[in-house]
């Protein structure tokens, strides 16, 4: 598969065969930088790497100073309808600067903020909509289509290399699944630029967890992708943590715990959801240690004879059970046998013991 190219976001590399990036938009007022900051940390805690802020106006395009300054991640400001405000932004230390050439005006403004950027040498996200298509591609195709999602992103990240401007990160991004991933194919196959893929406006429920790894995880699978949102309304921590799970449940990224466990059936004589459940949860904290470091191991709680032994045995840890007891292994050897009411507390302590 052909390499993206790669820009550098404040440390972060993005594409040219870097691992695909998480990032996550704040909520708070940007021009209350404290508040801005410690939201930042807490997306930093959960694995975030990349954090974008909403820049409305010139006070809070002036506010990047005091966030860039202490924010543990590279932050992108987020510019709509002003171009004045991306120039304020990159010059109080913005990492990365994300317009919309839909809603930003003429060319000429477009281009003072490329200018700006490669003076900066910071790179620039060129973000498509399905909300805020042109009007003319929006006539040219019926409305909001993946040729003309494509056609619009295309057309303005060529614009912004006629100046010379080659850090480039493109985003074109639809609240329709379909549409969403017929757009990315068509974009990747006609560009090599690095993607920001998503799914924009996918609600704030289970169904839109749903809709957004369905829509992440095949373009993942495809190979597509060089950094990700997930977009959630409500707590952008959610973004992140699931994110994080959508990179390692797809493979794409192996750190953290991998956890497996059997759907049980009639075969099953021990309370294996309750067990599966406790394990983990309590693991849970051990798995976002070890995702900081890019370290990976592999759990399996197995429910039977038919499947569990060579489940167990394959993993780094795990548990194979039988009737009313549990059988604990640890890369691929037996350790010892213990009770049903057992298995959760032994287990845990093993890996523990091993682990840290």
């Amino acid at each position: 598969m052909t390499l993206t190219r790669q820009v550098n976001c404040g440390g972060v590399l993005i594409g040219g065969g870097a691992p695909v990036s998480i990032q996550s938009m704040t909520n708070t007022d940007t021009r209350n930088a404290q508040a801005t900051l410690e939201q930042i940390g807490k997306l930093a805690d959960a694995g975030c790497q990349i954090v974008r802020c909403a820049v409305p106006d010139m006070e809070a395009a002036k506010a990047f100073e005091k966030i860039k300054a202490k924010s543990p991640l590279p932050v992108v400001a987020d510019i709509h309808f002003d171009y004045r405000l991306a120039l304020v932004a990159m010059e109080n230390g913005a990492d990365k600067i994300r317009i919309n050439p839909g809603n930003i005006g003429s060319e000429e403004r477009v281009a003072a903020v490329l200018e700006k950027a490669k003076a900066c040498g910071i790179p620039v996200r060129i973000g498509v909509n399905s909300g805020s298509l042109e009007k003319e591609l929006l006539a040219k195709y019926g409305g909001v289509t993946p040729e003309a999602l494509c056609e619009s992103a295309l057309k303005a990240a060529a614009y912004a290399q006629s100046f010379g401007f080659e850090d480039i990160v493109v985003s074109l991004k639809s609240s329709d699944v379909q549409t969403n991933h017929k757009a990315h194919k068509l974009f990747r196959a006609a560009s090599d630029l690095p993607l920001h893929i998503g799914l924009t406006e996918s609600g704030g429920g289970r169904m839109a967890e749903i809709k957004s790894c369905a829509a992440l995880g095949a373009l993942l699978l495809e190979g597509i992708g060089d950094t990700m949102r997930i977009s959630l309304t409500g707590d952008p921590v959610r973004e992140v943590v699931l994110a994080r799970k959508l990179l390692e449940g797809t493979g794409v990224r192996r750190a953290g715990i991998d956890f497996i466990s059997c759907p049980t059936c009639g075969r099953t004589r021990v309370d294996l959801a309750s067990i599966a459940s406790g394990i983990e949860e309590a693991l849970q904290p051990l798995s976002a240690q070890l995702a900081a470091k890019d370290t990976y191991i592999k759990v399996a709680v197995m429910g039977c004879e038919v499947n569990g032994p060579g489940e167990a045995r394959e993993a780094d840890f795990g548990v194979a059970c039988g009737k009313g007891v549990g059988l604990l292994m640890a890369k691929g050897e037996p350790v010892r046998k213990v009770p049903e009411e057992r298995i959760i507390p032994e287990l845990i302590e093993l890996i523990n013991n091993n682990i840290l």
